[in-house]
């Protein structure tokens, strides 16, 4: 009785194995069919077999293609794909069917599994990166087209003309017509027109030619004198006027990418003019310097974190400071800068109570030398994100009773990514900071973290100053800072763009006396309008402190 039993199953078994072997015959057939295209003979001779191999699905769904029957192709080419997973002609196929009908996001997916079968198949290869560039994604399209030599430009175009030198602009392109783009190439482009700084708004594009080869143009939106007529003009300098501060600006000196931007503040609390004049070292875009004057006048009203019943103290800081500086954009993915400052400070009617140490009012001549790299981490172009660190170091000696010497060192790393395969409709950036001081340092090189003109470590719910007097933030010399936002396009026409979204961020700020640190982590939750419009960019937000409940509203220009 055993032995029938087993003998039952041995022959169910052979029976089921030999109805899933391809019959040769039939395979060949089917192959000398789909040869002289006969596709309907295919789709008869496919669907008469009551269980079809992997082989015979593939040819089906490859005649219901033919036939443009897209759904039924889908569905003999996952059949397939389900019984040989690690056959890639499967996914490249539905590839193309996801292409035929302008799915793009599925065609690249089933792509990217074709290419972890085998990484070198040209084909899918190619066709991934032409999918890229349907999307819009000219990064992620590069990234794979440069993997088999494409694409190959013939022309590099401007629309509209620009007035900046074009033997400068050409030394700023790091690729030229009659070769292949390179997108290392692509992003050091970029990087060193960014820094020439008349170009707020550009973009490169790839314009297909009937050849199979492209041009690249490249479009943009160039500052030059005081703008592109008197309305701008006037819109940018006096944009401050709220604030009671202008903007005199004047970009592209004689098409040579100098730029003189200067800031002129007449706030009784806290006076400044400050004047940049920068430009490409040797006419070479490559490296740039600058020459910065900042001469500040101010009254700072201190707050004491450890008692609000208290009163607040007082003092006056004068500084001037002059300061030289390269920078250099190496490539697309890092660059270093270097810069000497001297300066001189004095601080005046400090109250007695005062919560600051002698040491850190300090006057008197000061000597500082400051040196930063910023470097890509991750470029993941098919996800449409990048992260990048940056370490920035100063080390200073200020001449006063007694002499002292100190440094400060800084690193941050930041995430920029959007969301979606293309567009900016939704966009997110986070961004880490540490900082710390060694030795003793001055009262104004203490870091600072709230919202302030001056001040680029931003709490949003902490407003950095009161009554208009600086000192309203916790300030120390080591601090810890997060900033997360997230920005949703809600408006966009020719004239102006609106976005909208939440932010949060995360601070903490210690190593001086606790009475003007915080004496644990601070936690601002909020909202943020970003307008652009005129050639200008304007932030609004809204924060609230989620420890103390204090709200604060802030405007600034960008």
């Amino acid at each position: 009785m055993r032995a029938a039993a087993v003998l039952l199953v041995l022959a169910v078994l052979s029976l089921t194995l030999s109805a899933q072997t391809p019959d040769p015959a039939g395979l060949e057939r089917i192959k000398q069919l789909a040869a002289e295209e006969r596709w309907p003979e295919i789709v008869r001779a496919a669907e008469a077999d009551p269980s079809p191999s992997a082989d015979l699905n593939y040819y089906h769904g490859l005649a219901l293609a033919r036939l443009e029957r897209w759904d039924d192709a889908e569905k003999a080419f996952e059949r397939g794909r389900a019984q040989a997973p690690r056959d890639k002609r499967f996914p490249i196929e539905l590839a193309g069917i996801n292409f035929k009908q302008k799915r793009y996001g599925a065609a690249a997916k089933n792509l990217h599994r074709a290419l972890r079968l085998d990484p070198d198949d040209e084909y899918a290869v190619d066709f991934l990166g032409s999918v890229y560039f349907l999307q819009g994604n000219i990064d992620a399209a590069l990234k794979y087209w440069n993997r088999v030599s494409r694409p190959r430009v013939e022309q590099v175009l401007q629309e509209p003309p620009l007035e900046v030198d074009q033997v400068l602009l050409d030394r700023a392109f790091r690729f030229a017509p009659a070769s292949v783009l390179k997108l290392s190439e692509m992003k050091t482009t970029e990087a060193r027109v960014d820094g020439l700084g008349i170009f707020p708004d550009r973009r490169f594009d790839l314009e297909a030619r009937p050849d199979g080869s492209f041009d690249v143009v490249f479009r943009a939106r160039e500052r030059n004198g005081w703008g592109a007529n008197k309305w701008q003009g006037l819109i940018n300098v006096f944009r401050g006027l709220p604030f009671q501060t202008i903007h005199p600006e004047y970009y592209n000196i004689g098409g040579r990418g100098i730029n003189a931007v200067a800031l002129l503040r007449w706030d009784s609390e806290k006076r400044r003019i400050r004047a940049n004049l920068s430009g490409p070292f040797s006419g070479d875009p490559k490296r740039r310097y600058h020459l910065d004057l900042d001469l500040r006048d101010e009254n700072w009203d201190i707050r004491d974190f450890s008692d609000e019943t208290k009163r607040r103290s007082d003092l006056k800081l004068r500084k001037q400071a002059f300061s030289a500086g390269v920078t250099s954009f190496e490539s697309g993915r890092w660059s270093w800068s270097t810069e000497v400052e001297l300066s001189h400070r004095k601080f005046l009617d400090v109250s007695p109570d005062s919560p600051l140490t002698p040491e850190l009012l300090s006057g008197g001549f000061q000597l500082k030398h400051s040196a930063g790299a910023d470097y890509i981490l991750f470029r993941i172009p098919e996800r449409r994100l990048t992260i990048r660190t940056a370490v920035f170091a100063q080390l200073g000696r200020t001449w006063s009773e007694p002499s002292n010497t100190f440094a400060k060192i800084q690193g941050s790393i930041e995430t920029h990514w959007f969301p979606q395969a293309r567009g900016d409709d939704y966009e997110m950036r986070s961004r880490i900071r540490v900082g710390r001081t060694l030795g003793e340092v001055p009262f104004d090189e203490l870091f600072i973290l709230g919202v302030e003109r001056d001040n680029d470590l931003w709490l949003r719910a902490h407003a950095g100053t009161r009554d208009g007097r600086k000192g309203n933030a916790p300030m120390g010399r080591n601090y810890v800072l997060s900033n997360w936002e997230i920005d949703k396009n809600v408006y966009s026409n020719s004239l102006i763009t609106l976005k909208l979204g939440p932010f949060l961020d995360i601070g903490r700020i210690s190593g001086t006396s606790g009475r003007i640190g915080s004496d644990g982590w601070l936690w601002d939750l909020g909202m943020q309008a970003k307008v652009k419009a005129l050639g200008q960019r304007v932030v609004f937000s809204y924060g609230r402190d989620l420890r103390s409940g204090g709200d604060v509203f802030f405007v600034t220009f960008r």
